[in-house]
């Protein structure tokens, strides 16, 4: 301790206070990303399909509710570490997918890459035509980098709880009185 005599303030209310930030963190960020998958539960039965997930019709869904309900969950601390696990896994696959499909170098077919250099801005803002003038390799390698990243932030955040819980503001310490 760098400062002795403020050790009950950090056991009492800085450590489980920044717990509960954290894990409100990880959780709405998941409600937030699992918007759109619960809104639309069978968008993604071909992408799972092809990562080996069969059926389709039914892995589609779970994964959306599991993400979106589970998010809202891990926030308030209710079941938080079978929830976190669940989530800590399929993010860990979501990780080894950017790694093993990369968005790749060009964001433009050949016939974009023309329409670039003709000079023609019917298409494109100034902003746009900054930003794909290298065919769109700076942006997507951008993306891609940002996919990985928040894949292995938002999984390490999942883990952190489902290894050692929701902490003292959880609803499953404060009502249930376990940690799940």
């Amino acid at each position: 301790m760098i400062i002795p005599f403020m050790s009950g303030f950090y056991d009492r209310f800085a450590e489980p206070f920044a717990w509960a930030a954290m894990r409100i963190a990880v959780g709405g960020m998941l409600v937030v990303e699992g918007w759109v998958k619960i809104s639309h539960p069978l968008a993604q039965v071909g992408f799972v399909e092809n990562i080996g997930f069969h059926p389709g019709w039914l892995w589609s869904p779970l994964l959306a509710g599991l993400q979106f309900f589970g998010g809202f969950l891990i926030a308030i601390g209710l079941f938080t570490r079978p929830l976190a696990l669940a989530n800590t896994i399929m993010l860990a696959i979501t990780l080894w997918y950017h790694f093993a499909f990369p968005y790749g170098s060009e964001f433009l077919t050949p016939a974009g890459i023309e329409a670039l250099k003709s000079g023609t801005t019917d298409y494109f803002t100034p902003a746009a035509l900054a930003r794909l003038k290298d065919g769109g390799e700076a942006f997507l390698e951008a993306v891609q980098t940002k996919a990985e990243l928040a894949s292995l932030f938002w999984m390490g955040g999942t883990g952190l709880f489902a290894a050692f819980g929701g902490g003292a503001f959880s609803v499953d310490r404060t009502l249930l009185q376990k940690e799940f």
